[in-house]
Parts: C-alpha cells; sequence; structure tokens
C-alpha cells in the first residue's frame, strides 16, 4: 500500500471517537458532518478484546434499514493503511460497502455482514429457480418472504420479480423501471444458471454471456441499486444434476459452465465489494432434490432456504 490514496468513511460509533482514531491511525483524522437516510441502529455485542480496549466498549452500534429513519454521523477521510487499519479493527459482524449519503456522496461504511438480516424491504429479481417454478408453495423465495414478514409484519416487504428464462441481461435491462415504486433498501439478485447456458441449434440467438458482458450487466445492477441507497445481493447458481438437464428446452448446460458462472461471481462481488450467497452446497450430490435435473423440487427449495437463511439472515 502507498497510503497516498484518498478514502471517505462513514461512521456513526467508536470510528468517531479520536482516541480510538488515534490508537488505530496514529492521529485524528480529518472529518465531515454527515447523515445517511434510510438507516436506524442497533447495538451489536462485542467479545473481540482487542476491540474492546480500543474502544473502550463492549457494545457498538450496526446500521439496520429503517424506511424514513436518518443515522447522523460523520465522514473520516482516511488513506490507505488506514482504510486497512480500520478494517482490522471491525469485527466479522461487519462488512465494508458503498453507501449513499443523504447529501448524495458515495462513501464506504461498515454493514452488517448477513445482508438479509438488516433489510427491511426486499426486492428479488432473477429466472425460473427463484420464480419457484416446480414448488406449488413458490419455491425458496416465497419461503423467504414470509420468513421476512413474520419478523416484523408492519415495517417489512418482500418482492418477488424473477421471470422465468431471464439472463442477467434481461434482469439488467429490466430491473431499474420496477425499483422506484417498491423502494427497496436491499436488490437480490439471483443469478441463476441460464447465464451458463448455449442454444443447441445455432439459429437461435442468445446474448453473450461471458465474463465481459456478465461484468457489465452486473454493473449496472450496482449503479441501479445505489442510486436508490438499496445493498446490491447476488445468490449464485445451485448444484445442477448433468446428466438429466444436459439439453433442457433447446439449451445446453453442463456442471463445469455452471461452476464457472459461480466463480465469475464470486470474483465480481469479491473485486467491487458485493455480497455473494453461495447457493452450489445445499443441492449438491443430491439429485432427487432436483424435479428435472435443472429446477428443484419442493423439499430442494426448501434446503435452498434453509441455507439462506444461515448465511444471509
Amino acid at each position: 500500500m502507498t497510503g497516498t490514496r484518498a478514502h471517505t468513511l462513514f461512521s456513526f460509533g467508536t470510528l468517531m471517537d479520536e482516541r480510538v482514531q488515534t490508537a488505530l491511525f496514529g492521529r485524528a483524522v480529518p472529518t465531515t458532518p454527515a447523515s445517511l437516510a434510510g438507516h436506524t441502529t442497533r447495538p451489536l455485542p462485542i467479545t473481540d478484546q482487542a476491540v474492546i480496549a480500543a474502544s473502550g466498549l463492549d457494545v457498538h452500534l450496526t446500521l439496520e434499514r429503517g424506511f424514513g429513519a436518518t443515522v447522523e454521523g460523520a465522514v473520516l477521510h482516511l488513506t490507505d493503511r488506514e482504510l486497512a487499519a480500520a478494517d482490522a479493527y471491525e469485527v466479522d459482524d461487519y462488512t465494508r460497502r458503498r453507501v449513499r449519503l443523504s447529501s448524495g456522496e458515495t462513501v464506504w461504511a461498515y454493514l452488517d455482514a448477513k445482508p438479509l438480516r438488516a433489510a427491511e424491504r426486499i426486492v428479488i429479481v432473477g429466472d425460473s429457480i427463484a420464480y419457484g417454478r416446480c414448488d406449488p408453495r413458490g419455491g425458496w423465495a416465497a419461503r423467504l418472504a414470509a420468513t421476512h414478514i413474520a419478523r416484523n409484519e408492519t415495517a417489512h416487504r418482500v418482492f418477488n420479480l424473477a421471470v422465468p428464462g431471464s439472463t442477467l441481461t434481461d434482469v439488467a435491462e429490466q430491473t431499474p423501471g420496477l425499483l422506484d415504486a417498491r423502494l427497496p433498501d436491499t436488490l437480490l439478485v439471483a443469478a441463476g444458471i441460464n447465464d451458463s447456458a448455449r442454444p443447441l441449434a445455432p439459429s437461435r440467438p442468445r446474448p453473450d454471456t461471458g465474463p465481459p458482458h456478465l461484468a457489465e450487466s452486473l454493473g449496472a445492477l450496482a449503479a441501479a441499486a445505489l442510486d436508490r441507497n438499496a445493498r446490491l445481493v447476488l445468490a449464485g447458481p445451485a448444484w445442477i444434476d448433468e446428466e438429466r438437464v444436459r439439453d433442457h428446452e433447446g439449451l445446453r448446460f453442463t456442471r463445469e459452465r455452471a461452476l464457472g458462472l459461480r466463480e465469475s461471481l464470486r470474483a465480481w462481488s469479491e473485486d467491487n465489494h458485493v455480497d455473494f450467497l453461495d447457493m452450489w452446497e445445499p443441492l449438491r450430490d443430491s439429485p432427487e432434490l432436483l424435479a428435472d435435473g435443472l429446477h428443484p423440487t419442493p423439499e430442494g427449495h426448501a434446503a435452498l432456504h434453509r441455507h439462506l437463511e444461515a448465511i444471509g439472515h
């Protein structure tokens, strides 16, 4: 690290304390008053003794979504080295993500490491698996909606806008126009395996879904989410039974290509500080949980939902 680049970080808790700054950075860093709309805070117990020693507190605050609420704080102006020190200070319950302040400025902030736990209003977009095909109960998305809304009937909402057959290119084109009316704070993009498919017939056109086009679509979705101060969350593809699904509705699916999509999504998410929820393992080597080798059975959707609850909530 050169320590020469400038970074802006929104703080609403112990990082605003000059004693903590001096302990972490060796100086009191420049700060500017700021506010973050659409958020509130809740207490977070801390067990890391080094963090407790630096802050003098065993309970910190973490951000959570709150429609109509605002958190007052400050923007810290940091170097590369100082941002790395702040990352090291924050415990595993936090992760650094981009947010848009009330002023319109885009800055870093430390958010709940489990992205759906802090959400109120979730929009789900994706393909037939997110839509809930082969499950009369509506798939993992409907189960997520039921449990999420049950936690707070007044404030929590889930909107499933998935369309069977969609690729990420389709999702990136269709989603921005659907968001404003639903006021989401979280955009959950279920990146199913349609982006790994290839047409069996050369005459059947299909958008290019290679890494450059994948990054372009994901970048557009990230921008659409950030413009609305919503958190982008990517859910990766689920395991497929290649022996049963190889040729499906004029498309060729292979496990190798699906795994390639999974790794491309994971790498893009890491590079862009976006949450990636890996959905591969719950169905792996369990062909009985797939209705046709591709779409989960009701029991398969239930397994995906349990996994999503564990890693997202």
